[in-house]
């Protein structure tokens, strides 16, 4: 009799526990925040997409529909098979209910199924395959900041205008971004009139780019397009410089440059060169403001960029939609109420999202200042031209089953 009332004892306790649990879980609204916390994206994105994502909770009052916010991160490694193994444990362990940033469109492509299956949330804001809003776009996905499409017309039509640049050559890194942008932005090129002499593909997060440079250099074409990003964009514009190439008549068109990399070279190699950006610190008094709240508090004191704006803007929108709902475990019914919703916040102004998952705002183009020009640490692009949404990111993709075919 004793054992038995000792047994009903301890299942009667981990009954208990297993129910507080759920009941925790049902009063949190838990965001896991998927990045690079230790490669080639670590310096962009990294502990400043976690501070991101932090901050929007903050500005939501740390709480929403009766349910606490918490933000939790992890590091994928740049694998897409590490940040699904990871993204598993959140939506089956761990209660997680979206996930943002992903430095990576082949972990976010991997990713993107998972969310589906699960009927969770993916916010991708530093994933730039069109493939996430075209053949495969999701129900259960929104895709801020940019794309392919957007980064690889607007650079080439800029620089092309008035009959400069009418030969390029591209150097990208080899996965799905790269790949997708070089073949996006050959079109791009050759659609208004001019011509690619050659492409070289280079492995994520190397160091040593000499000798793609130098075939670059020596491919005689009026722009090198660099389709890479973070560190693998920085150690390329260094050794660049070193081989002459920065210092000749080529020019240079960088369709992922941000602050970031102008920071780590310096505007004596980068000024002049352009760059197609949705977000920059010093575009308005909001901007300003929340890029002084930022940079106190990233670890590095690093000032805000587009993918870590990125973060802020599509937490926030996500959370403000579970407030809109009164509910989050739903997650294709969460992403309906955020397309729904108009987008409005103090870093991209006001848009909307899709149907096939995109979200419109305008696109800037920027050319680095010399080093005459700036005003101090951090203040690196001047605006020359602005995109409107609908032109920035052009026409949805018929792929995508969720775009109405009428």
């Amino acid at each position: 009799m004793a054992s038995r009332i000792g047994l009903f004892t301890v299942l009667s306790i981990a009954a208990l526990l297993a129910s507080a649990s759920v009941d925790a879980a049902d009063k949190t609204v838990k965001i896991g925040v998927l990045t690079d916390m230790s490669g080639v994206a670590v310096d962009d994105m990294g502990p400043g997409s976690v501070l991101a994502g932090q901050m929007a909770a903050e500005d939501m009052g740390g709480s929403v529909a009766g349910m606490k916010i918490e933000i939790v991160f992890a590091d994928h490694l740049q694998k897409p098979d590490v940040g699904a193994t990871v993204v598993r444990r959140w939506f089956d362990q761990e209660n997680v209910d979206a996930v943002a940033d992903v430095p990576n469109s082949s972990v976010a492509l991997a990713i993107n199924q998972i969310a589906r299956a699960d009927n969770k949330v993916l916010l991708p804001s530093s994933s730039q395959s069109l493939e996430l809003t075209g053949a495969q776009c999701s129900p259960n996905t929104v895709r801020w900041t940019i794309d392919t499409w957007a980064t690889s017309h607007s650079l080439p039509s800029a620089l092309m205008k008035g009959g400069a640049g009418k030969t390029w050559f591209f150097a990208h890194t080899d996965n799905a971004y790269g790949r997708d942008l070089t073949r996006n932005a050959t079109e791009a090129v050759t659609g208004l009139g001019g011509q690619v002499l050659g492409t070289v593909a280079h492995p994520p997060g190397i160091t040593d780019f000499s000798s793609f440079v130098v075939q670059a250099g020596s491919s005689g074409a009026q722009v090198i397009g660099l389709a890479n990003y973070s560190a693998d964009l920085t150690n390329f514009l260094k050794q660049a410089n070193e081989f002459g190439l920065l210092k000749g008549g080529q020019r240079i068109a960088a369709f992922v440059l941000d602050i970031n990399n102008v920071h780590a070279v310096g505007l004596k190699l980068t000024q002049g060169l352009y760059t197609a950006t949705p977000f920059y610190w010093d575009r308005n008094d909001d901007t300003r403001a929340f890029a002084a709240r930022f940079v106190l508090r990233h670890p590095l004191h690093t000032y805000v960029n587009e993918f870590t704006a990125g973060v802020y803007a599509s937490v926030l929108h996500y959370l403000k939609a579970v407030a809109a709902l009164g509910e989050k475990d739903d997650g294709r019914a969460v992403v309906a109420k955020m397309k729904a919703i108009p987008t409005d916040d103090r870093l991209f102004g006001k848009g909307m999202i899709r149907e096939d998952g995109s979200v419109i705002h305008p696109i800037y183009l920027f050319q680095v200042k010399s080093p005459e020009e700036s005003k101090g640490e951090w203040d690196y692009f001047k605006l020359v031209a602005t995109l409107p949404g609908q032109e920035a990111f052009g026409p949805m993709n018929k792929a995508c089953p969720l775009v109405s075919r009428g």
